[in-house]
């Protein structure tokens, strides 16, 4: 795609993600990528407002490649969280929390929060975005052939909008779905235009 950010055209997108997702929807702003990650301890404190544990997590992920950031780079980390009942879904640690969030999910809607990091020189913003999300009553057919997939234990709350799970399974998405996705694309771009 051609640069529609012309005032960054000679700037290096850093992503700090792993994700396939992540990667796939910042190619949309047309700067080069380079994926650097650091290790992070992803925990936070209990006593955090659940609305605020994505950007947390966010910055956090953003610190250790600090020091490292180049004069004409700039990083961006990102955190999707999933809240149901005020509770936090993590990605689940093994076959048996999968199911049970995907259980608790079933016929019912759910919050999805992305929160973004993004810095470059001495300039961090700092942002998120939610979308709620509803999933149709889930059988027992679905469930198993899912968890079976291994495809639920990298991704919070264990379900990916964008698989073939989520193509079954979500009956409706009020706000941006690439919010569910990974990144809130429209507003990245946003505050990338603002640099």
């Amino acid at each position: 795609m051609d640069f529609i950010i012309p005032h960054l055209r000679t700037k290096t997108l850093v992503l700090a993600s792993q994700s396939p997702r992540r990667q796939e929807l910042v190619k949309a702003l047309g700067l080069p990528v380079v994926v650097r990650t650091r290790e992070v301890n992803e925990h936070y404190p209990s006593t955090l407002p659940v609305a605020e544990v994505a950007t947390f997590l966010a910055e956090l992920k953003a610190e250790p490649l600090l020091s490292d950031l180049g004069e004409d780079e700039i990083l961006l980390t990102g955190d999707t969280t999933v809240v149901l009942d005020d509770q936090v879904l993590n990605k689940p640690a093994d076959r048996a929390e999968a199911e049970w969030m995907l259980r608790q999910l079933s016929g019912r809607s759910h919050e999805v929060i992305t929160g973004v990091c993004m810095v470059y020189r001495s300039e961090r913003t700092v942002f998120s975005d939610r979308a709620e999300v509803r999933i149709s009553a889930l059988d027992e057919r679905l469930i198993e052939s899912y968890l079976d997939s291994g495809s639920p234990f990298d991704k919070a709350g264990a379900y990916g909008a964008q698989d073939d799970f989520g193509k079954l399974a979500i009956e409706s998405v009020y706000g941006s779905f690439y919010t569910v996705m990974g990144f809130p694309i429209h507003l990245i771009y946003k505050a990338m235009k603002a640099l």
